[in-house]
């Protein structure tokens, strides 16, 4: 499902400059998340998510290819400190 989920949204994340890292889908306190992990040259911020958010919730609202309910968690790939 995770690669599925990808290939849905690779194309319109790039355009805006970011790269999906990671597409996660599991269990987490008793709800369903999808995580996907966003990254870019430079810093990822808050911003940054909000923008791959509006990108991505989009397209999973009209493909739908989760057919549960579920959390959609868009963020940052980690860094380390420098």
């Amino acid at each position: 499902m995770e690669e599925k989920i990808r290939k849905l949204l690779e194309e319109e994340v790039k355009k805006a400059g970011y790269v999906i890292d990671e597409v996660t889908y599991q269990k987490e306190e008793g709800n369903n998340v999808l995580r996907i992990v966003i990254d870019k040259e430079g810093i990822v911020n808050l911003n940054d998510c909000i923008t791959a958010n509006k990108i991505i919730n989009p397209i999973l609202d009209e493909t739908d290819p989760i057919s549960e309910s579920y959390i959609l968690d868009v963020c940052s790939k980690e860094k380390g400190s420098e």
